[in-house]
């Protein structure tokens, strides 16, 4: 027995293990480890020693009541909430609710083991449910077990042990330059053709572009500093941008330019046709009646039309973005010029997501050094 340890016999293979804590800052008693070890003294041992090694290193956890299912509450509310947008809040909410509770909320937190999560995991699978549905339920999983571990109520993260399923890489959903010009061509007289002409040119993200306001347009720049962003409710806020480097200041082309000024003009003539019913939140980018404008909507009534008119097949309003990336780099724009306008975190992610274009970069960086070194 030692000051900071002992091992009391409680009957045949029995025994009591009782570490030392320390005081209680409130109340000044002292505070115990006990766990009951059946076994041999030897094993005991061990056992104490693995305490005092945890105590020693300050990796030791208090035994805990707390359920997954009530830290993940508490988790949503004071760390993710602050943090990330509505709409993110409402995908945690919903795929915790959907995939994990239903399995795990009723097991104490410190009692979840990585083949838990794991055999989870594999039964998603084979409900025919697909591995990016499986890894937007593993995100927030993973993300509150790391908080966690920080608020020292486990020892370690076991989400980060576990295999996730591979999931096939997309090839992203671009237009050709050919395709975009015939794009634009067929949207002239669409009410939202600055919206579309800005997409194509800035690669700005469709709610960057929807949550912009007259005063972030500086002649030939536009500053995001904001996205427009769908809450649980089903309403609308203007939310902060995605990431630090969202929040940029894109330089325009001359055409666009030329688009928000001509928009510009035909929003001040629906402003006075509507007088005083008109909602004037300075948003580019709104309904006649000046109301933030829902993407759904945009998609239906002037995207698609546009597409079709134009002769090209459907895509995503964001794959307008992924369209400039695509003809920037393509033309021979540095990845990094283009990781900056897209407001990507790094070039890295940027490279990664285009990497459908490089092997035309890497043979134009080919003929370029052989002109260079061969004449």
């Amino acid at each position: 027995m030692s000051r900071r340890g002992q091992i009391q016999d409680r009957g045949e293979n029995r025994w009591l293990v009782r570490a030392f804590l320390g005081r209680d800052p409130k109340t000044g008693t002292r505070r115990y480890h006990n766990k009951t070890i059946y076994g041999t003294k030897r094993k005991a041992s061990q056992y104490l020693t693995k305490v005092l090694r945890e105590l020693d290193t300050g990796i030791y956890v208090e035994q805990s009541q707390v359920t997954l299912g009530d830290f993940l509450d508490k988790w949503l509310e004071v760390v993710a909430k602050p943090r990330v947008s509505p709409r993110t809040l409402a995908d945690y909410r919903g795929n915790l609710a959907r995939y994990i509770r239903p399995a795990l909320e009723e097991r104490r937190l410190q009692d979840l083991r990585p083949f838990e999560i794991q055999t989870l995991y594999a039964g998603m699978l084979e409900r025919g449910l697909s591995p990016r549905t499986v890894r937007a339920a593993h995100a927030p999983l993973r993300s509150a077990l790391d908080q966690a571990v920080k608020w020292q109520l486990v020892p370690r993260n076991p989400a980060r042990l576990v295999d996730l399923p591979k999931q096939p890489k997309q090839e992203r959903q671009v237009l050709t330059a050919e395709e975009a010009s015939r794009f634009l061509v067929s949207a002239r007289e669409d009410r939202l053709h600055a919206l579309w002409v800005v997409l194509l040119t800035t690669g700005l993200r469709p709610g960057e572009a929807l949550g912009l306001r007259w005063e972030d347009w500086e002649g030939e720049r536009l500053r995001v500093q904001r996205s427009l962003t769908r809450t649980a409710e089903g309403g609308w806020v203007l939310a902060e941008p995605k990431t630090s480097q969202s929040r940029r200041s894109v330089t325009l082309p001359r055409s666009t330019g030329e688009a928000l000024s001509a928009h510009r003009v035909n929003q001040a003539r629906e402003k006075l046709q509507l007088g005083a019913g008109y909602q004037d939140d300075g948003l580019v980018f709104c309904t006649a009646q000046g109301t933030p404008l829902d993407l759904p909507g945009v998609t239906r009534r002037h995207f698609h039309p546009i597409l079709k008119a134009a002769g090209l097949e459907r895509i995503r309003v964001y794959d307008l973005r992924h369209t400039c990336a695509t003809l920037l780099l393509a033309a021979g724009e540095h990845p990094k010029i283009v990781s900056e306008r897209l407001g990507h975190a790094s070039v890295t992610l940027t490279l990664d997501t285009y990497s459908h274009v490089l092997p035309d970069m890497q043979e134009s960086a080919a003929k370029k050094l052989e002109g260079l070194l061969f004449g």
